[in-house]
């Protein structure tokens, strides 16, 4: 969910997450919300991240999602990324210091979808044309970390797996994402 009160006003015209925060009753599932820190890696077969824009803003500084990540992918559990969730991938790191995504096989939201989602914004005078909707891109992200960076195109459903680490192209990836999670929980 987007965080409409966030500091860097990346979702300020949701007024949908607004509307939750703002429901008593909703409110409260998200404040007993264990934390992430709280999960037991043993406890769990796979942990799969979800996208929407609040990665791209908030994830550099997740540093107990990026360490737990980590800690499924080193026990040779299912760590699985989908969207901008994938953006995990620029700051999990390995025990031994390197990026996880080093060297493996990985899709995320591309360059053609970030540049087709800016183009509607400039389009319809919602942002100037030398601002972009995210701060970053997840496919050059990658590559600069040393990832095999691959994607089917635009807003067409894709995921790839390398191991136990399973990465879903954008919100239309979900089907091909979940294939791949319970095909790797099957084996």
């Amino acid at each position: 969910m987007s965080d409409p009160r966030d500091a860097s006003g990346y979702s300020a015209s949701d007024l949908i997450s607004l509307g939750f925060i703002h429901t008593a009753k909703l409110a409260a599932l998200i404040e007993e919300t264990k934390s992430v820190s709280a999960i037991e890696v043993a406890d769990f077969d796979a942990l799969i991240v979800a996208g929407g824009q609040a990665p791209m803003f908030t994830f550099a500084d997740a540093i107990d999602l990026q360490q737990k990540f980590v800690a499924f992918y080193e026990a040779g559990k299912v760590a699985a990324a989908l969207c901008h969730g994938v953006a995990i991938l620029k700051f999990a790191k390995l025990s031994n210091g390197d990026f996880l995504a080093k060297g493996k096989t990985v899709t995320g939201f591309a360059n053609v979808e970030e540049d087709f989602a800016d183009n509607a914004v400039w389009s319809y005078g919602m942002l100037p044309r030398d601002k972009h909707i995210m701060p970053w891109r997840i496919e050059d992200a990658l590559k600069e970390i040393g990832a095999n960076y691959v994607q089917a195109g635009l807003w067409r459903g894709f995921a790839i797996r390398d191991g136990n680490l399973i990465t879903g192209q954008q919100n239309f990836s979900g089907a091909e994402t979940a294939r791949l999670v319970l095909q790797a929980l099957g084996e």
